[in-house]
């Protein structure tokens, strides 16, 4: 099949299931680069006509913390002071672009959810 910029859902749908049915092409086949193609139309199209909730950093910070069983104070190798993790959970001082990146490898996320709106 030729394929074409996705317009409707019934495209979106067809182009879904093909790019699932090649998934594990090979590289530099036919198939893997039809693949490429799918994955470029299908991300286009979710970008156009889907979007995904935006994410709290403090609520994300909020819940790995109880998910690892951690306290305020765990947080102050990552954010700095008691008072810079205080203010940072209580939303009074932004995450900086610094402790945005300690924030992604201490909880392995990615670093956009910290910056969102910063």
């Amino acid at each position: 099949m030729t394929w074409k910029v996705l317009k409707t859902e019934e495209e979106y749908n067809k182009a879904s299931i093909r790019m699932m049915e090649i998934f594990h092409a090979e590289p530099n086949t036919p198939e893997g680069d039809e693949l490429d193609l799918l994955l470029v139309l299908v991300k286009d199209f979710d970008d156009k006509h889907y979007q995904l909730p935006e994410l709290d950093a403090l609520e994300v910070i909020k819940y790995k913390m109880k998910e690892k069983g951690l306290k305020a104070k765990d947080l102050e190798s990552i954010i700095g002071s008691k008072g810079h993790v205080s203010a940072i959970l209580s939303g009074k001082r932004e995450i900086t672009l610094k402790m945005a990146q300690k924030l992604k490898n201490y909880f392995s996320i990615p670093a956009e959810v910290f910056l969102h709106g910063a």
